[in-house]
């Protein structure tokens, strides 16, 4: 049987989600999939998909499969391209992932310059606050902040960003400049979706310490709690770029530099692969230029 057919096949129906899907993808019939797809579980000798007449799910040797179906897919486009020497012009699909704020405000237009550059490349930007399984999710390149987990995952630094306590200089005027992270226990402090009783987190005399703080206000989204940090409502602990605009026009104030915890990483992460696509290569390359030596 032609395997890499029956792959692409494969594929195209746990991506599209039904056999019709596919079917239309690849310009053909649907019961040339259905038989395509019967051949393909009799030469593994496993059921690939759970199917009834309303949907059709991938068993858990079916989601193995597609892992390593996509894998020998692109190694096969990979190798295709260098045999035409075209590697010098990036073409393809690429999924990418960052998290929502940073990706609204820097990945986004990074991602406009690349597909303005590399008119062969399409891509889909996915703005998720969660840590994505590249693998499993079928992602090319993830962009994270903070300390990363040992994996099987290829790291690149693009950069540093700092936590930061901010408020607004009309809350500061009446409230006061705290000098000392316990100054924050009594006042009004906006927090994000967690305990009603958030802890913030400092350094004090080279050790980590934590502050109890409370208010009135939480959120489970950075813009409006930035928003009623602006309002003068109270404090707000956020990632620096997340206030950026708003230090640098006077809007907000940071307080307690002095006693901030250490910068945190911005990575770029793609699977580790002996023949990464052009693609891959080419944006991860414009990422570190777009955000070359980024600190804030």
């Amino acid at each position: 049987m032609d395997q890499l057919k029956h792959m692409r096949l494969f594929v195209a129906i746990a991506e599209g989600g039904s056999l019709t899907a596919a079917a239309d993808k690849l310009e053909t019939s649907l019961p040339s999939v259905v038989r395509g797809l019967a051949a393909l579980e009799t030469h593994l000798g496993v059921r690939l998909f759970n199917r009834s007449t309303r949907r059709i799910a991938l068993t858990d040797e079916g989601r193995r499969y597609l892992i390593d179906s996509r894998h020998v897919l692109a190694a096969v486009q990979e190798a295709e391209a260098a045999v035409r020497a075209d590697m010098s012009e990036p073409a393809g699909h690429l999924r990418i992932t960052a998290p929502v704020l940073f990706g609204q405000m820097y990945v986004a237009p990074a991602v406009n310059a690349f597909i303005k550059r590399y008119e062969a490349v399409s891509v889909d930007l996915v703005l998720l606050d969660r840590v994505v399984n590249l693998v499993e999710e079928g992602f090319d390149v993830a962009i994270r902040i903070g300390a990363l987990s040992d994996s099987s995952l290829v790291a690149q630094p693009l950069g540093m960003v700092r936590q930061v306590v901010v408020a607004s200089p009309a809350y500061l005027a009446c409230r006061g400049v705290p000098a000392h992270p316990r100054e924050l226990r009594g006042a009004e402090c906006i927090s994000l979706v967690g305990s009603s009783m958030p802890h913030w987190a400092f350094i004090d005399g080279g050790r980590r310490v934590t502050v109890a703080v409370q208010g009135r206000l939480c959120f489970n989204h950075v813009a409006p709690a930035v928003a009623a940090c602006r309002d003068g409502l109270g404090f707000g602990s956020f990632l620096s770029y997340q206030v950026a605009p708003d230090v640098a026009r006077g809007a907000l104030e940071i307080v307690l530099a002095e006693h901030e915890l250490p910068a945190r990483p911005i990575s770029v992460l793609y699977p580790h692969a002996r023949l990464l696509p052009a693609r891959t290569r080419a944006f991860v390359t414009a990422m570190r230029e777009a955000l070359s030596g980024f600190s804030m």
